[in-house]
């Protein structure tokens, strides 16, 4: 079986995990596929997880939990981001507050929060369960500090790379350390790298929402900067153009930090190869990496 198709199944298994705790809420009785609540996009934070996870001899069964998770507190903070932000459209179909209201919104992010939570305790005796909560609160933290400190001020280029990291980063260091096993170094590093190629993604999808097509990339656009919020895309030509080469800096620093894992640092770069650097790419015209 070649290593994409195992990712496939693994993120198939990832759905089903899902569906399966949102099947123990009410939630069952208002779809037949309640995993399409979550887990309909990218998918990238998982496809990290089991990139690395193999490669650190992490069980199968954490990796799974560990991420579905994730793509629940994704897809929470996605629902709440949609009602805040007035987004109307999200993966080329109408977000769900528009179909089922801000208060369903609201009430269904909640509840896949904590259902997350209880994914978390059931593996390992909860072992991952604070770091998916600390990191989850920084997540908060940083939309509270957008929307309540900093909307409608000028934005400032380490405004704008705090937000980023702690806003998406913190998700992406969860799934990195996931994969760190009982190992407290690779731990420390793998959370680091994550923050790393997070604050890249997002600091990517600031620059999206400026310059992006809405059509092509099946999502609202425009939002930050009619709310005024601190995102790259409301800096100067020259700053967006140095966040670009920003973005490629950090992706070279998570990869050269696991130097003294080769495994893990192949895993990472493979993932970085065939799904992040695409990804980014397609946001913002960054070239492929010599090699790559």
């Amino acid at each position: 079986m070649s290593k994409a198709t195992s990712i496939e199944n693994d993120l198939r298994d990832v759905r089903a995990l899902i569906g399966r705790a949102i099947e123990r809420t009410v939630l069952s009785k208002l779809t037949a596929d309640p995993a399409a609540l979550v887990a309909n996009g990218k998918m990238l934070r998982s496809r990290l997880i089991f990139n690395l996870g193999p490669a650190a001899r992490v069980p199968r069964e954490t990796l799974l939990h560990a991420a579905a998770a994730l793509e629940m507190v994704h897809g929470a903070s996605l629902l709440h981001d949609d009602v805040i932000d007035g987004g109307y459209l999200r993966r080329g179909v109408p977000t769900f507050w528009v179909e089922k209201g801000i208060s369903g919104a609201i009430l269904v992010g909640d509840m896949l929060l904590f259902k997350a939570v209880e994914l978390m305790c059931e593996v390992e005796e909860g072992r991952l369960t604070p770091l998916l909560v600390r990191l989850t609160g920084e997540v908060c933290d940083a939309e509270s500090e957008q929307e309540l400190i900093l909307r409608g001020k000028a934005p400032s280029w380490d405004n704008c790379v705090n937000i980023a990291r702690r806003k998406t980063g913190a998700l992406f260091a969860f799934a990195a350390g996931a994969c760190a096993g009982n190992d407290a170094t690779l731990l420390a590093t793998l959370i680091e790298s994550g923050y790393a190629i997070g604050t890249a993604y997002q600091l990517a999808d600031d620059i999206l929402d400026t310059s992006g097509n809405e059509e092509l990339s099946g999502k609202s656009l425009g939002s930050d900067e009619a709310r005024g919020k601190t995102a790259v895309g409301a800096l100067s030509q020259q700053e967006q153009a140095d966040a670009v080469a920003y973005i490629e800096h950090l992706c070279q620093h998570a990869e050269d930090a696991l130097k003294p894992w080769p495994a893990v640092q192949q895993a990472w770069i493979s993932f970085m190869n065939v799904d992040m650097r695409p990804a980014l790419r397609k946001h913002t015209a960054i070239p492929s990496k010599q090699g790559a």
